[in-house]
C-alpha cells in the first residue's frame, strides 16, 4: 500500500517569499526515505522558495560541466532524492523558486523514482535577455534602448551595467559579470529563429543611463545607426558549475509534465543511470516575464546510460546549446604497462571525475584517427574514481582486462565503455529557438527518432557524430530509424551524419544502418543530408519542399551501400533532388 506524505506536514509554507522551504522538503523527503513500501509525497499547489543555504549539498561530478575543477565540487541541491526506492514526488500547481546556484534536483542511487507536476524556476535567471526596444540616431550619435525582464537585477556603473544575482545570508551576491558577458545568442522573435553570433551593445559606448525601471539608454561614439531593433540578446558567463537537474546512478527514473521554467548551469543530466525517460515536460520560459532563455546551456543530455533513454511528447525552446544530446565518454589511452593493462586519461576540460567501468563489463578500443574499433575485452579490475569525493585522482583510471591486448596501444587509441550504451526513443517532441541543434545522438544500440518538429534550429536538426579527438563523446551508431518528422528551415544540413574521423577507412566505416523514412523537408539552401564514412544509408519516402537558393539535397562524403529514391511522386515538391557524390557509392 502507497503511503501517503504532504510537504506542509513537515515545515513548507506555500506562497511565503521569504519562508525557506529547504529544510522542510529535507525532511519529507527523510521521511519518504524511511517509509516502507511505496510512498506519494504531495506538494500542495503555490510557489515554494528554496534557499542555498538551507539545501543539501553534495560533493559531484558532472560530465560536461566544470570537469574536475575544485571551485565547483560541491553542488546545492534544492531537492535531492538519494538512496530511495518507489518514490513518487507529485505536485500540480507547485512552483519552486530556487535563488542563488543550485540545482533544480537530483535523483542518486535510487530506483523506480517518478517527479510529476511540479514546475522550477530561478529567482534570478543567469542569463540576461536585453531586448533592443528603441534605436537610433540623434545628435549625430547612434543610440539602443534595451529592455531587461523584471527578473534580472543590475547596476549602471558609469559607461557599464553589472548583472549580478540576489544578495544571500553570507551577505554576497550569488554571481555577477558586466556588460555582454562571455557569451551571447542572438533571438529574432518576429522570425522565430535564435543563432550565435556577436554582441555590438557594449561596443564603443559614450554613455549609459536608467530611463525607465527596466529600460537603459546606451549612447556610443559613432553615427552608424543600429539595425537590431527587436531582436534579443541573451547574455551569460560560459561556467557550467551546476547540472540544472541530474539523475544519477539511478534506475527506472521518469520526468512527466515538469515545467522548467529555467535551468542554471546545465540541463537535466542522467549519468550512468539505466531507463530514464522524459515525457511531457516543457523547457519554457515563463510567458509574460519578457524572458526567452530557459536554459544556460543544453536541455536534456544522457551521459554513460544504459537501457532505455526515452524523451517524448516535450517542448524545447529556448536552451543556450543543444536541446537533447545522447553519448557515451571515450578515454584517451595514454599508457600500456603490460599487455593487460590501460592507463587511461579524460582529455576534456568540462570532463572527469566520475567512474566508467564496473567488472565484467565490456570495452572497444578504437583507432582515435579512424574511429575503427581494433579491440575489445572485459573489465576484470579497474581504478578510479567515485565521481562523489577527490579522494582519488580523477582525470586518470587505470582498467585491467581479462585477456591480451595488442601492444602499442598509448597514444593513438581510444576506450569506450560498450556495455553502458542506451537504446533510444525520441519521438513527438517540439524544438523551438535552439542556436545549435536539436538531437545530438552516439550510440550503438537502436535509435529511433520519431514524429518531432524540429523547426528553424540554429544548426542541423539531428547530428551523429562520434568524436574521439575534440569533446571525446562516444560512440557510433548501428541501426538509427529517423520517421515522420518535420524539418522546417534548418540552419545547416537538417541530418547531419558527422563522424570526426581525420582519416578514412572505406573499408570500416564509422556508422551504419541509417533509415530516413517518411519525413517532411522545407529546406533553404541546405542539404536534408549530410553524411560521412557511412555503410547502409536508405532514404526513401520523404518529401522536399525547397526555398531559397539551390543547392544539392544530399551531401556524400566516403559512404557505401547508399540508397536515395528520388524519383518524381505525387509528395515530392519541384523536379528530382541534386546529388553531390564525393568518393561515395550507391546501391
Amino acid at each position: 500500500m502507497t503511503a501517503l506524505l504532504d510537504v506542509t506536514d513537515f515545515g513548507a509554507h506555500p506562497g511565503l517569499h521569504h519562508a525557506d522551504a529547504a529544510p522542510a522538503i529535507r525532511a519529507a523527503l527523510r521521511a519518504a526515505g524511511a517509509a516502507a513500501g511505496p510512498v506519494l509525497l504531495h506538494f500542495p499547489p503555490g510557489d515554494y522558495h528554496v534557499w542555498p543555504d538551507g539545501a543539501q549539498r553534495r560533493e559531484l561530478y558532472v560530465s560536461n560541466t566544470v570537469g574536475d575543477d575544485p571551485r565547483h565540487r560541491v553542488k546545492s541541491i534544492a531537492l535531492l532524492v538519494e538512496g530511495t526506492d518507489d518514490l513518487v514526488l507529485a505536485g500540480e500547481g507547485a512552483r519552486l523558486v530556487l535563488h542563488g546556484l543550485q540545482t533544480a534536483f537530483a535523483v542518486i542511487d535510487s530506483s523506480r523514482v517518478r517527479i510529476e507536476g511540479l514546475e522550477f524556476d530561478v529567482a534570478v535567471p543567469t542569463v540576461v535577455d536585453a531586448t533592443v526596444a528603441g534605436a537610433g540616431v540623434t545628435a549625430g550619435r547612434a543610440y539602443r534602448l534595451i529592455r531587461v525582464p523584471p527578473a534580472t537585477l543590475f547596476s549602471v556603473e558609469g559607461t557599464s551595467i553589472r548583472w549580478h544575482g540576489e544578495v544571500l545570508g553570507s551577505g554576497g551576491v550569488a554571481w555577477s559579470g558586466r556588460d555582454a558577458l562571455e557569451y551571447t545568442q542572438i533571438h529574432d522573435p518576429a522570425r522565430q529563429r535564435t543563432w550565435r553570433g556577436p554582441n555590438p551593445l557594449f561596443d564603443l559606448v559614450r554613455s549609459i543611463r536608467l530611463v525607465g525601471e527596466r529600460d537603459i539608454r546606451i549612447d556610443y561614439e559613432h553615427a552608424e545607426e543600429p539595425a537590431d531593433l527587436g531582436l534579443v540578446y541573451s547574455m551569460r558567463s560560459t561556467t557550467r558549475d551546476h547540472p540544472g537537474g541530474l539523475v544519477l546512478d539511478s534506475t527506472d527514473v521518469t520526468l512527466q509534465r515538469l515545467r522548467l521554467r529555467f535551468l542554471h548551469g546545465f540541463g537535466v543530466v542522467a549519468q550512468t543511470s539505466r531507463d530514464v525517460t522524459v515525457e511531457g515536460c516543457e523547457f519554457q520560459a515563463p510567458a509574460q516575464s519578457g524572458r526567452h532563455s530557459a536554459g544556460f546551456a543544453d536541455f536534456v543530455q544522457f551521459s554513460g546510460c544504459s537501457g532505455r533513454a526515452v524523451v517524448r511528447d516535450c517542448l524545447f525552446d529556448g536552451p543556450h546549446d543543444d536541446a537533447i544530446n545522447v553519448h557515451g565518454s571515450y578515454l584517451r589511452v595514454t599508457g600500456q604497462p603490460d599487455l593487460r593493462t590501460l592507463e587511461l586519461q579524460y582529455p576534456h576540460a568540462e570532463t572527469a571525475g566520475f567512474p566508467q567501468f564496473s567488472l565484467g563489463e565490456q570495452i572497444e578500443l578504437i583507432d582515435r584517427a579512424t574511429l575503427r574499433a581494433v579491440a575489445s575485452a572485459t573489465v576484470h579490475d579497474v581504478r578510479q574514481p567515485s565521481g562523489r569525493a577527490h579522494d582519488q585522482p580523477l582525470r586518470t583510471i587505470v582498467v585491467t582486462v581479462d585477456a591480451d591486448l595488442p601492444g602499442g596501444l598509448a597514444g593513438w587509441t581510444a576506450v569506450e565503455n560498450v556495455t553502458r550504451t542506451p537504446s533510444v526513443l525520441i519521438a513527438r517532441n517540439i524544438f523551438r529557438n535552439v542556436p545549435t541543434r536539436g538531437v545530438l545522438v552516439t550510440t550503438r544500440r537502436a535509435v529511433l527518432i520519431e514524429e518531432n518538429r524540429f523547426e528553424r534550429t540554429g544548426m542541423a536538426g539531428i547530428y551523429v557524430s562520434c568524436d574521439a579527438d575534440e569533446w571525446w563523446e562516444s560512440g557510433p551508431v548501428h541501426d538509427l530509424t529517423i520517421r515522420g518528422n518535420e524539418f522546417i528551415e534548418p540552419g545547416g544540413p537538417a541530418i547531419f551524419l558527422d563522424p570526426r574521423n581525420t582519416r578514412c577507412d572505406g573499408e570500416h566505416p564509422v556508422h551504419h544502418g541509417v533509415v530516413v523514412a517518411e519525413n517532411r523537408f522545407v529546406l533553404d539552401g541546405v542539404p536534408a543530408l549530410d553524411a560521412s564514412s557511412t555503410h547502409g544509408i536508405r532514404f526513401r519516402n520523404n518529401t522536399i519542399v525547397r526555398r531559397g537558393p539551390e543547392g544539392p539535397d544530399f551531401v556524400l562524403r566516403s559512404c557505401s551501400d547508399v540508397g536515395i529514391d528520388i524519383s518524381p511522386s505525387s509528395d515530392m515538391v519541384g523536379p528530382p533532388a541534386p546529388v553531390r557524390w564525393e568518393d561515395a557509392e550507391p546501391v
